[in-house]
């Protein structure tokens, strides 16, 4: 499993995946999950991914072969649309086709089915900053003032912190302060999402990615915090009188 996260504020997107994957308890592995996409004053675009690693890496492969291919167009490129809605279109229809060719290959010898979900953010030149939540099926939501946020994967550990503290005005530090708790909460209660972790953030207007990095097992930073809001956490719990 894993677990993602979006934020779309005012002042830009902050984006978190976990790196796990795993087929059962003794099979587990490490993949990115983070695919960035840019063309630095024209437009940013980030893909998160979550569910059958067969899914979307074949998903992201095909998109990636649409850039590359000289014959391309706004129709089938995401380097190419003329909008960050042409992009989710684009997207949405790959994955679902690759979910749709997939499933019916393994259903010929079984039951089972593949899918996988995805969150899609970025700008383009002249538009506006989107997030959507893309499902299996190729639909897809965006995320709006009234819900600023978007998650993928196991999200309900992470999901509280986000209702009590996010909104559109939240700066930017606050905003990665928030998914990386979201995060810590998630991390302690599920052992099928784990680190490292991938953080990403585009300020808005900038069309580029103005921060990526990689929060590795036993990086002192992510620990402290884990460590502080537990504290904080205890503290406040002890302090309320019923």
């Amino acid at each position: 499993m894993t677990y993602c996260v979006g934020l779309l504020l005012k002042a830009g997107i902050v984006l978190l995946s976990d790196t796990r994957t795993n087929a059962g308890l003794d099979n587990i592995s490490c993949y990115k999950k983070t695919y960035l996409f840019e063309a630095p004053g024209d437009r940013v675009v980030a893909i998160l991914t979550a569910g059958s690693l067969s899914v979307t890496q074949t998903t992201m492969a095909r998109l990636r072969e649409a850039i590359e291919d000289p014959d391309s167009t706004e129709a089938t490129s995401i380097m190419k649309a003329r909008s960050m809605l042409s992009v989710a279109d684009i997207v949405g229809s790959a994955l679902a086709d690759v979910a749709a060719n997939i499933s019916e290959k393994l259903g010929r010898s079984s039951q089972a089915t593949a899918s996988a979900s995805l969150l899609l953010a970025g700008q383009r030149r002249g538009g506006e900053m989107r997030l959507f939540l893309i499902y299996p099926e190729g639909n897809y939501i965006e995320a709006t003032a009234d819900t600023p946020f978007l998650q993928i994967g196991e999200h309900k550990y992470g999901k509280p912190i986000l209702d009590r503290v996010v909104n559109p005005d939240t700066t930017l530090s606050d905003a990665k302060k928030a998914v990386l708790l979201s995060m810590d909460s998630t991390l302690r209660s599920n052992l099928s999402v784990g680190m490292p972790l991938d953080l990403t953030v585009i300020r808005a207007g900038e069309l580029q990615v103005c921060e990526h990095r990689r929060i590795e097992n036993g990086d002192a930073i992510f620990a402290e915090m884990s460590h502080a809001w537990s504290q904080a956490l205890r503290d406040a719990f002890s302090g309320i009188q019923i």
